[in-house]
């Protein structure tokens, strides 16, 4: 609670994350998303938290453009290097968003290395493994 009001945070995850644990555990870690959510809620009980996945690019904007919580946690995987429309979604948000990114795309794939939503968000986490959820989610109850 941040001055006696529950904070509603919204994390939304893009495509293939729906595949953590399992895809690509070398970069992207052995944990489910169910058991990071455990340990947010763990962490942060007094946080309100929404979650939502999806592998299509309109489902995320829908999400980002419809919340009227208190910041947004996003991962758009690989929409962070391709999507425009995402972007401006992002940039138009009426709440603070937060990227995260679980591996650091700095030392990925050249096409991985440039985020188009980095210089929109009010914050990014980078490379900080499954645990950039909960920075996240920290920085935005600091500016709340």
């Amino acid at each position: 609670m941040v001055n006696d009001k529950m904070v509603h945070i919204l994390i939304i995850n893009g495509p293939n994350l729906n595949r953590l644990g399992m895809r690509k555990p070398e970069i992207y870690g052995s944990k489910t998303m169910a058991q990071i959510l455990l340990e947010i809620q763990r962490a942060l009980p007094e946080v309100r938290l929404t979650y939502f996945q999806s592998n299509h690019e309109g489902d995320l904007i829908d999400q980002i453009q419809a919340f009227e919580g208190d910041g947004i946690v996003l991962n758009a995987g690989g929409y962070s290097h391709t999507s425009v429309a995402l972007r401006d979604a992002v940039e138009e948000s009426e709440v603070p968003v937060v990227e995260v990114h679980i591996s650091d795309i700095k030392a990925r794939e050249p096409f991985r290395q440039v985020s188009l939503l980095t210089d929109v968000c009010a914050h990014s986490i980078i490379g900080k493994g499954t645990g950039g959820y909960v920075e996240a989610i920290e920085w935005i109850l600091g500016i709340s």
